[in-house]
Order: structure tokens, then C-alpha cells, then sequence
């Protein structure tokens, strides 16, 4: 395929997306994630798409948001390790909360092997994604529903959360930083998310790397409220995301690392130096979780204080 004939095929996928990965772009025009990055700068030079970390978005795609059929089809590999991951840190007779998203409903999925779960949500795809499973009751809120993304909002959805209280919440966005925490582009779907937060004890974000260093309009969860980031290992180019990921982990937030290799869902962490949070942390060490390894503070082989030692632990682990 000719250099025009590759930049008009990635056009045209981020024209139908509004967001896509440079792996997906990779793979969709047969050719290599440096070629494909060379591209998306020459068509970013043209005005013609932004470039984010890790992917390509429509100009001005700070606003935008993706409807489902586009983001079902995004970093599909990514989502099923990072569902694997989070789905070990849920332990049977567990209340928790599970918001909208195409990688919540993977996790959803997974939890209807969980006996006794009880799982509240606002989202019709991760209700149906447990709707046959027996041991699990499922909860739902009320509102409007968001034909978008198959999510009940508004002040309906808000009210019912009113007053609960579970283990930990499960959320997804459009975007995460270190100094924004997760964030989206609807007001809506911010709005119910929020609520959310504040109805649980843990907060649990799922975020492909694509997302890291994103940011969008409303925020739904600051930093330090966020317990435990489950992402999957950023491509080796990708510095800005590496560098992402040690901002939250010094920021205090428990990172798990997704591997995508094979299927195994292996995974490394990167432990946070010790702070006061609102939250009671859980034991980082669950029952299923996968090379069950734990964060591990300075003298036992985690990343210490030093920087130094920091920085070549986060590009040893993109390296594997």
C-alpha cells in the first residue's frame, strides 16, 4: 500500500471512530506502528487529525465522544486483559458498582462466575452481560437512558444511588491524567459517575493505555480518590504514557499492569509511596489475581524514592 493510499484508510478510520489506536491503525493497513505514527504526524500537519498518546483523534476531538459500535471495535485486546486483571480483585459475596463502558462490560462478563455478587449499575450492557447468571443479582438504577453508550443518566439515576454503600466501584472514561484523575466528555455520564464514587468505599478505574494522558471536558473522578489504576502495558515508544503512569503511582495510585501477550494476563505493579487517602486501602493480594504479586514498597524490590530507581523500573516493564 502506497504512503497516500495508507493516510487516506487512516483518515477515514478516525473520520467513522472519532478515536483510534495506533496499534488498531497498524493492524487495520498492515504495516508497523512506526510507519503508522510517521503518517498520523504528516496528516496532523495537514490539520487534518490530532494526535494523542498512543492514537489519533479528529481535530478538536477534546469534545468528542465516540458512540458504542465505535468504541467496541477499539483496543479489544487491551480491554479483555484489563477485565481479566480487575475481575481478580472481586471476591465472592461482594456488593460493588460497575459504571458504562465497552471495558466494564468485559468485566462484566467475568463477574457472572462470582457466586453471591450483588452488582449495582446504570449501564444496560453490563446488566445484560449478567442477566443469566445465577449466583449474581444484578441492580439497576433508574434515569433516562443514553442510547450512546447504553447508559441510564440524569437525576433518576443519581437519586437511586442516594444512600448506598458498597466495596469498591468499577469505572471507565474517556481520559485520565495525573493531574485531572478520569474524566469524559459527556456532562450526563459524569454526572452519574460521580455518584457512583461516592456510594463506594474503593474506586477502580479500567483505562487502556490509549487513554492515559487524555483529558476531556467533565471529570468524574479526581486522582487521589482513585485507589487502583488496571491499564495495559504502554508500546515501547510510548514515553508520554509511561511517564503517565508513574505521575498517578506517585500520586498514590495502585497501578496493575494488563499483559496482552497470549492471553496469560500476567501483570506488574507499580507500588505508591505512603500517604493518607479518604479510603481504607483492601489487601493488594487477592484471592484471584493473576502471578498474584503484590505492591511492593522501598527495600523489597519495588520502586523505591529513589527517581532514579523509578524511572528504570517503568522502562524495564515496558521493555518486557
Amino acid at each position: 500500500m502506497f504512503a497516500a493510499e495508507r493516510r487516506q484508510l487512516i483518515l477515514e478510520m478516525v473520520r467513522a471512530n472519532g478515536a483510534v489506536s495506533l496499534r488498531e491503525l497498524a493492524r487495520v493497513v498492515q504495516t508497523s506502528e512506526v510507519t503508522v505514527r510517521r503518517d498520523v504526524r504528516a496528516l496532523e500537519a495537514e490539520g487534518l487529525l490530532d494526535r494523542r498518546h498512543g492514537g489519533a483523534v479528529l481535530p478538536g476531538g477534546f469534545t468528542r465522544e465516540s458512540g458504542f459500535p465505535q468504541k467496541s471495535h477499539l483496543a479489544t485486546a487491551e480491554k479483555t486483559a484489563i477485565a481479566d486483571v480487575a475481575a481478580g480483585l472481586v471476591e465472592e459475596g461482594e456488593a460493588i458498582v460497575v459504571g458504562a463502558g465497552t471495558t466494564t462490560q468485559e468485566l462484566a462478563r467475568r463477574l457472572a462466575r462470582v457466586p453471591g455478587l450483588t452488582v449495582v449499575t446504570n449501564s444496560l450492557l453490563v446488566a445484560q452481560a449478567l442477566a443469566h447468571a445465577n449466583r449474581v443479582e444484578v441492580v439497576m438504577t433508574g434515569g433516562t437512558l443514553r442510547g450512546s453508550n447504553y447508559a441510564l443518566v440524569g437525576s433518576g439515576a443519581e437519586q437511586s444511588l442516594q444512600g448506598l454503600r458498597v466495596s469498591r466501584a468499577f469505572l471507565s472514561g474517556s481520559g485520565l491524567t495525573a493531574e485531572r484523575g478520569l474524566s469524559t466528555s459527556n456532562m450526563l455520564s459524569a454526572s452519574v459517575d460521580r455518584a457512583l464514587v461516592q456510594a463506594a468505599a474503593e474506586v477502580v478505574v479500567l483505562a487502556d493505555h490509549t487513554k492515559l494522558g487524555t483529558d476531556t471536558m467533565f471529570q468524574t473522578v479526581p486522582t487521589d480518590v482513585i485507589t487502583r489504576l488496571v491499564t495495559d502495558e504502554p508500546p515501547a515508544h510510548d514515553d508520554r504514557a509511561a511517564t503517565e503512569l508513574q505521575a498517578l503511582a506517585d500520586q498514590g495510585v495502585q497501578i496493575a499492569v494488563a499483559g496482552t501477550g497470549q492471553g496469560t494476563g500476567a501483570t506488574e505493579q507499580l507500588p505508591p509511596p505512603p500517604r493518607g487517602r479518604r479510603d481504607m486501602p483492601l489487601p493488594v493480594q487477592r484471592g484471584r489475581m493473576p502471578q498474584a504479586g503484590q505492591f511492593r514498597g522501598p527495600g523489597a524490590g519495588g520502586l523505591g524514592a529513589d527517581p532514579m530507581e523509578r524511572t528504570a523500573r517503568v522502562a524495564d516493564m515496558r521493555r518486557r
